[in-house]
């Protein structure tokens, strides 16, 4: 199992990198709409969609969605992510209490829509949005700071987890996770805040403001990760698929980021650092 991840990691890290930091703004856009399409297809598969046919026409239908956002202001998509993941929040928190309401196919379908659709947009505005914050006006790096703060998040977490992890943040969606993880990862995030605010030679304003945007980024990445945890538990799978050998799917990788990247595009827009404007 060992040598299958390393070999996976292997062929897709280059691909990965060249995808997101080396293709201009409409070959990034592309190859970010095909990540998510196939995400969606294994959304399908988390949803309840038996049949490899109304796997493949779900997927479809997401990549029609993300091609008709191309030139619609990204604002409201941003408000609409925001306030989708704050309710999730609440849905993983009460489970399995309240799995009437949102597990029939066609619910967990549209709670898709809400999280790939926003995700795709938020990231495609940090590539192409004007940007700039403290000396740094590169978006590329925008993105690898959002990419950070949910690894940093991650690891801050597994640790204090580790050591102090006694209250159970979600236990009927993810025994593991622990309220001392939590807090351990949002220290790790304002320390990296913090860090990167130097390195831009950054106003004592824009420090604050990156330190709480950062701190509700990296919460909000928790519930991206326990949210498809919930899915996966509800419909009696481990992986949301096994496209990627040893790593399990797409969505696997990618939960947490569905929530940040949306959710901080959102924060620095308002804050003036990303200027408004249509894909």
């Amino acid at each position: 199992m060992l040598k299958t991840r390393i070999i996976t990691a292997l062929i897709l890290a280059p691909i990965a990198i060249g995808g997101i930091f080396f293709l201009p703004p409409m070959g990034f856009a592309l190859f970010t709409a095909a990540i998510i399409t196939l995400g969606s297809w294994e959304w399908a598969n988390m949803s309840g969609f038996e049949q490899q046919s109304g796997r493949v026409a779900y997927a479809a239908a997401i990549a029609l969605i993300l091609y008709s956002l191309l030139n619609v202001s990204v604002v409201p998509v941003l408000w609409l992510a925001l306030i989708w993941w704050g309710g999730c929040f609440l849905l993983v928190r009460s489970y399995p209490a309240g799995s009437e309401r949102w597990g029939s196919a066609p619910v967990r379908a549209f709670m898709g829509v809400l999280v790939l659709v926003p995700a795709w947009v938020g990231l495609n505005h940090l590539r192409t949005g004007g940007f700039q914050f403290g000396t740094t006006d590169n978006n590329l790096l925008l993105i690898l700071y959002v990419f950070c703060v949910v690894w940093v998040a991650d690891i801050g977490a597994y640790f204090s987890g580790r050591a102090f992890g006694k209250a159970k943040l979600a236990p009927r969606v993810s025994p593991g996770k622990s309220w001392a993880g939590v807090y351990g990862g949002l220290i790790a995030v304002a320390v990296f805040a913090l860090i990167v605010s130097l390195f831009a030679s950054a106003s004592a304003m824009e420090t604050i403001l990156l330190v709480v945007a950062t701190l509700v980024t990296g919460f909000v990445s928790v519930l991206g990760d326990l949210l498809e945890s919930m899915l996966k538990r509800f419909r009696g799978i481990k992986d949301s698929s096994g496209l990627l050998p040893g790593h399990g799917g797409i969505m696997d990788r990618i939960d947490s980021l569905t929530a940040a990247i949306p959710v901080f595009a959102l924060i620095i827009t308002l804050l003036g650092w990303l200027a408004v404007g249509p894909l």
